[in-house]
Order: C-alpha cells, then sequence, then structure tokens
C-alpha cells in the first residue's frame, strides 16, 4: 500500500467514525419533547 491509499483511508475513517460520533453527541444532547407538548395536525 502507497502513502497515499494509506492517507486516504485514515481521511475516509476519520469521516466515517466522525460522523457516528456526531451522530450520537446529537442525539444524546437533543430535547425530547414531553407528551403533552406534543401537537399533530391530522
Amino acid at each position: 500500500m502507497g502513502g497515499s491509499a494509506i492517507v486516504m483511508m485514515l481521511v475516509a475513517m476519520l469521516v466515517l467514525w466522525g460522523g457516528l460520533a456526531a451522530a450520537i453527541w446529537n442525539l444524546r444532547r437533543g430535547q425530547t419533547p414531553e407528551v403533552e407538548d406534543v401537537h399533530r395536525d391530522l
């Protein structure tokens, strides 16, 4: 494997794992509305 292939592999891994970590962080800090706060338009 050449040096450029290793760099591209590391960049791809950082993008994928970073996106996963950002998604988990966003879900954990997000506020879920209480039952009485939910209004549905039917």
